[in-house]
């Protein structure tokens, strides 16, 4: 994280909604910056130094969704979407995209506040590993996931993971033949605690079973444990 403020960039055509995400979230130190169509937001990405962006779904010409796909081709910087109360569809399709976490429009400044927050704290979790803390890599089979250059191969072919697919992959994976909470998961991917119409978790596991080569009724990594969670199965070979 930068020292003083932090550089966070809301992408929405609702300027009085930027004005007030500002109003509000400058005194809890961030510095807000606001572009109001895709194409202005993709440019002040590229050229700025941002830890977090706040993203609306709903844009005249370039969408969120499109944004998103566009941004996520180069980008890894954690995005946290705006979405219509109750609309599960939004959420679903930004989380499968490479959103971090979504929120309603209809939000409270507070919830904005610790969601935000919650990004970034799993995003430096990620990013700012030591040099010195080597991390062992994983070997499931003909899976290896390799934790410091956060890089996962199947069969020799590298797998387009996001950063929460990684991070969700290597929860499971060092931990072959345990079941493994949705909870513990929540929490550890995103630092909040799991509430029951929040699907975070399935969306991305599903994504994550989708680049494994998951048949659903035939599991061959990740299994459901209904009403839990997931436990990831042992694959032939050691773990090293």
């Amino acid at each position: 994280m930068p020292d003083g403020p932090i550089p966070i960039l809301i992408v929405d055509d609702d300027r009085g909604l930027c004005e007030l995400v500002a109003d509000f979230l400058e005194p809890h130190g961030y510095q807000v910056d606001s572009a109001h169509n895709g194409s202005e937001g993709l440019k002040r990405v590229a050229e700025g130094d941002y830890q977090a962006l706040i993203l609306d779904v709903m844009m005249p010409g370039m969408d969120g969704f499109e944004f998103l796909k566009v941004l996520r081709r180069t980008n890894e910087i954690p995005v946290l979407m705006l979405t219509s109360r109750g609309d599960e569809v939004d959420r679903i399709v930004g989380l499968e995209i490479g959103a971090d976490d979504y929120i309603p429009k209809t939000f409270s400044s507070r919830e904005l506040l610790a969601r935000l927050r919650a990004v970034l704290r799993r995003s430096n979790r990620s990013a700012n590993v030591r040099p010195d803390a080597e991390l062992p890599s994983l070997f499931q089979g003909s899976l290896r996931i390799d934790q410091n250059a956060r890089q996962a191969w199947l069969d020799s072919e590298e797998l387009p993971l996001t950063r929460l697919e990684f991070d969700l992959l290597v929860l499971l994976a060092a931990r072959p033949g345990r079941v493994v909470s949705r909870d513990f998961l929540l929490q550890r991917i995103s630092g909040r605690e799991f509430e029951w119409q929040d699907r975070t978790v399935d969306v991305h596991v599903s994504s994550l079973r989708k680049k494994l080569g998951e048949e659903a009724k035939a599991p061959r990594f990740i299994k459901t444990v209904r009403g839990v969670g997931y436990t990831f199965l042992q694959q032939d070979g050691e773990t090293r």
